[in-house]
């Protein structure tokens, strides 16, 4: 596998930015100022490549129908051919069961195929925040979520032991990874090497998720449309 595709969700943009920044070993994604849409960036880990997704808060509980559609779409451009891991990233004390749903609904949506294809990473517990790691593991939501996903662990994580992570759940999956209609239908809509959102200095472009839009938007709309008020 020459190029590992991982998309970043969860209910903190500061933490995926960090494991993003993590993963590749240097400072790719700001942890302030949440964007508007969906980065994608390139990097290279030893001699294998890694493209990361990250995405706004898509678990936000104001964010509308058309907005969520907007940034799925988005994110389906960036990942194709198709995500090998969607990492979720969650904050272990704010994690309800409206995130809980919408997480799911969004990785349903995407492919039956996302959880087997989904890892969650638990953030430590801000300073602040009362209670343990141990009392917050015991979260319904939370644990529900861990239990419908492929596999889980901790953060902080060893870099390499994470990446290893991410390799063995690939491995594993009955597919490489995500396939799904919407998959061939952005990947027909580009052309030549277009898929590439990066700047030669390696700094992320952000593009606009209406010009983005291709043929299956209205799909997508229309799914998060039913599951999300």
């Amino acid at each position: 596998m020459s190029e590992l595709r991982v998309v970043l969700l969860g209910n903190s943009w500061s933490q995926r930015s960090s494991v993003g920044n993590f993963i590749l070993g240097e400072t790719v994604f700001t942890t302030e100022g949440e964007p508007h849409s969906c980065l994608k960036v390139r990097g290279q880990v030893k001699e294998r490549h890694i493209v990361l997704i990250n995405t706004p808060d898509l678990l936000h509980p104001n964010i509308s129908s058309e907005q969520l559609a907007e940034h799925v779409d988005t994110c389906v451009r960036f990942s194709t051919p198709g995500p090998h891991v969607f990492l979720l990233v969650l904050q272990p004390e704010d994690f309800t069961e409206q995130n809980k749903e919408r997480l799911q609904s969004i990785l349903e949506n995407f492919s039956d195929q996302s959880f087997d294809h989904s890892l969650v990473l638990i953030a430590p517990p801000r300073v602040e925040s009362p209670g343990s790691m141990e009392g917050f593991m015991q979260n319904p939501p939370l644990r529900d979520m861990i239990a419908k996903c492929r596999s889980n662990t901790s953060w902080p994580v060893d870099q390499q032991q994470l990446l290893d992570r991410l390799d063995k759940m690939v491995q594993e999956s009955k597919e490489p990874y995500v396939t799904h209609d919407c998959y061939q239908v952005a990947t027909s809509d580009l052309p030549g090497d277009h898929q590439g959102t990066t700047q030669g200095d390696g700094l992320p472009i952000n593009l606009d998720p209406v010009r983005t839009a291709g043929k299956y938007k209205s799909y997508f709309h229309n799914v998060m449309s039913t599951s999300h008020p």
